[in-house]
């Protein structure tokens, strides 16, 4: 499940990503950015809930991924309403004076475009009403308190009515002889408690209409009524709105003709206010009437009903978005018909709209006011859900705040000092955090450029724990500079994992997200041999011995040879991989190299062509060996012949290749050149493990299969000469150590003599002249 939610929103920031300049499409209400990443989320809802139900998944990871949705619902909703240019409506004040008849309706669409912040308040309750909990429904009414009805009707029949139960069945029954302990039967108080419950949740969810459907089905026509008394007045005949030229309207319909709302609202809102300070009506039905009349004085009545966080932020909204329409329209109310009568005819519109304040102080005041409260929010104790300071309630309450930069900016720095690990929906948050980041920077809104780096390197890290390996590339592109690297690093911790067509197709992930092909491969091989070097022993001490058979390779010297694939596949990088591989053999050479230094192309290319030739000298000595080994008594004539002639074959090629190796000047520089004092170390410490080691191992071999070739010795005592010869200073490269002295070498000269007089005579030299 989580891999495939990987998989598609990395899908989505790609098609995104290629539509970057057109904000238009990324803010699209369906195909947009954030609203297929909240398809996304909901998609993953849907498939988690039987998980849930078997056991396998915990509620709170439903939980985390609801809250993630919602978060891009709001980013959607807010962010459009930003970053669009909205239609030019006119102040109210000019509406009224070309028609004093406008409807308070279109004058209060006029006050909420004429407010940026209303008009994002408005949309924040939008977005609550259709986040909100579906509500409960109190089940099927047998009819108007039929218990009840039916209990009183039976005591006055017999002239007994049971005590605590009202005598009266009106709508005010139970508020008026509420006091003398009179009510309902439990029945019908059961359901009218539960009546209440669904009411609340249907205001709650912006469902005007569906809370007085169900007051109808539950038999309270009255509570209908003073429901629909919240809907401001309108009459599409008499308003002069602006209408968008591309929408089509049709002036003859009923609804446009025929007028609707409350003509009378400001005296119904007085009448819910002073219900819900009421303190005989029940708590429900108190928050009830607060809900539809918000106001900072009915807000205690209506916090009291609230349980979660987004119970709290409806309700502070809710609030602030009624006392700004109240106040806009009060402003306005000597200049309309339907707030100030006909007294508004003859001295508000007269005055024009010149001689009336237009109300800038008090929007300042208000917006200051409005974002404090919001504020507080951050610290609000909730009784269910998750709580104030968990962080998609943060990024909520910053993203309303319109503070996104603060919001991505306190995350990074969490992240860096690690508050988040062990926390069971990190993963969810690291990558809402991550696209929201790459999301800000699509449609040009600031964002930090450090943030981002921390936040996408969390979520990196995040999809290489997921095995997501095929999408690092892309996010990993997004981290402008430092991308290269990132992804680099990355590549290194794949080491050994991959064949080179894994490590070819990676590669090629990077091209096609817009990295440097040839950077990445360049740093990923120098990490990876930067890496190798941690784990590898160093060389260094005194010289090695070589006499033996060398171990298997270990997985770091594995490691270490293949980091020169990386810069392999493209021929723009073949110089660095000469230079590479030159390291990677010094060190395998038993020195410590030193990367990074690029030279001359050309000399790179003449140490390259010299271990070649070294290594080339060591295999023919290895098939001697193994030659040598074939000799068996029991060979007939033939075969003898044939595997005599193989070996003395191999021999004088071995003998020809280390003359040549040894008289060539191999791994010397030239003093002159401008190779560097590290290099030239390097070099000759290779020169003093292996130049004796070639002359010791060459003598060796024609010494001692003088037996099978005779004139072996002659050669044996003339290579005593290329050694001695001081064009070539090969006595330079003995040491003082075991083996490698000068006169260790001398000693088996001196062992070559002897065994030259072995066929008569008593000249040490007469062998050189046979």
């Amino acid at each position: 499940m989580a891999d495939s939610l990987y998989a598609s929103c990395a899908e989505v920031l790609s098609v995104c990503q290629a539509n970057r300049d057109n904000l238009e499409f990324l803010l699209h209400p369906e195909e947009g950015f954030a609203p297929k990443l909240r398809q996304i989320c909901t998609q993953q809802l849907l498939e988690l809930q039987e998980e849930v139900i078997a056991g396998n998944l915990s509620p709170n990871e439903l939980e985390v991924l609801k809250m993630e949705s919602d978060t891009w619902a709001l980013l959607q909703a807010l962010m459009s309403l930003r970053k669009t240019t909205p239609p030019e409506y006119p102040h109210p004040r000019d509406l009224l004076v070309a028609n004093p008849y406008t409807p308070p309706a279109t004058l209060a669409n006029s006050i909420m475009h004429s407010s940026p912040l209303l008009s994002a308040l408005v949309v924040v309750r939008e977005w609550l009403h259709d986040s909100a909990p579906l509500p409960l429904t109190p089940g099927a009414s047998n009819g108007y308190w039929r218990f009840t009805r039916n209990t009183v009707l039976q005591g006055k029949r017999t002239g007994r009515l049971p005590a605590g139960l009202v005598t009266e069945l009106d709508p005010d029954a139970v508020n008026r002889d509420g006091e003398d302990g009179k009510g309902l039967t439990p029945d019908d108080a059961a359901y009218d408690k539960a009546v209440l419950q669904a009411l609340y949740a249907h205001i709650r969810a912006g469902q005007l209409e569906d809370a007085v459907d169900l007051c109808r089905k539950a038999n309270q026509p009255w509570r209908a009524a003073s429901i629909r008394g919240a809907l401001l007045f309108q009459w599409g005949a008499i308003a002069n709105e602006p209408r968008d030229e591309d929408a089509m309207y049709d002036d003859d319909s009923e609804n446009f003709q025929q007028w609707r709302g409350n003509v009378r609202r400001r005296m119904w809102k007085t009448v819910c206010q002073r219900a819900a300070l009421n303190p005989s009506l029940p708590p429900s039905e108190r928050a009830l009437y607060a809900a539809l009349a918000p106001t900072p004085s009915t807000s205690a009545a209506l916090k009291s009903h609230c349980r979660t966080w987004e119970d709290h932020l409806w309700a502070l909204v809710s609030v602030a978005c009624e006392e700004r329409l109240s106040a806009g329209l009060a402003n306005i109310e000597r200049e309309c018909f339907w707030e100030g009568g006909l007294g508004a005819l003859e001295s508000g519109v007269a005055a024009g709209p010149e001689g009336q304040p237009r109300g800038g102080g008090e929007e300042d005041e208000w917006e200051e006011e409005v974002m404090q409260t919001l504020d507080a929010l951050s610290n609000v104790q909730v009784t269910e859900g998750a709580p104030a300071d968990h962080p998609y309630h943060v990024s909520q309450l910053h993203i309303i705040l319109n503070r996104t930069d603060v919001l991505l900016e306190t995350f990074a720095s969490n992240l860096q000092e690690g508050l988040y690990l062990s926390a069971p929906e990190y993963p969810a948050m690291t990558r809402f955090f991550a696209h929201l980041c790459l999301f800000l920077q699509m449609i040009d809104l600031p964002v930090s450029p450090l943030a981002t780096q921390i936040i996408l390197e969390a979520y990196l890290q995040v999809l290489e724990n997921a095995g997501q390996r095929e999408l690092i590339a892309m996010y990993a592109g997004a981290l402008g500079d430092n991308a290269v690297e990132r992804y680099a690093l990355f590549l290194t911790s794949l080491e050994l994992s991959g064949d080179a067509h894994a490590r070819r197709l990676a590669l090629t992930r990077a091209r096609e997200h817009g990295l440097d092909v040839e950077r990445v491969s360049v740093v990923t091989a120098e990490r990876t041999i930067e890496k190798a070097f941690t784990i590898l022993p160093p060389a260094k001490g005194p010289l090695p011995s070589i006499i033996g058979l060398e171990p298997a390779p270990t997985d770091a010297e594995w490691l270490l040879v293949r980091s020169i694939e990386w810069t392999t596949f493209v021929e723009s990088t073949y110089d660095t991989a000469l230079e590479q591989a030159n390291v990677i053999l010094r060190y395998l050479l038993d020195v410590a190299p030193e990367l990074g230094s690029l030279r001359d192309p050309e000399e790179e290319a003449t140490e390259y062509m010299q271990y070649r030739q070294f290594f080339g000298v060591w295999e023919t000595f290895a098939r001697v060996v193994e030659c040598e080994a074939l000799d068996q008594p029991q060979m007939n004539k033939e075969t003898r012949a044939a595997w005599l002639s193989d070996y003395k074959g191999l021999i004088e090629q071995a003998t020809e290749d280390t003359v040549k190796l040894l008289t060539t000047d191999w791994l010397m520089t030239d003093p002159e050149a401008n190779s560097g004092d590290r290099r030239r170390r390097d070099l000759a410490r290779i020169r003093q493990i292996y130049v004796p080691e070639l002359i010791l191992r060459l003598h060796s071999i024609l010494v001692n299969s003088r037996g099978r070739i005779p004139e072996n010795v002659k050669h044996a005592l003339s290579l005593v000469n290329i050694v001695a010869d001081s064009r070539y200073r090969l006595y330079d490269d003995f040491s003082n150590q075991d083996g490698r002295r000068l006169g260790d070498y001398l000693g088996a000269v001196r062992q070559a003599v002897l065994a030259g007089l072995e066929g008569g005579g008593s000249d040490p030299f007469r062998v050189l002249t046979v």
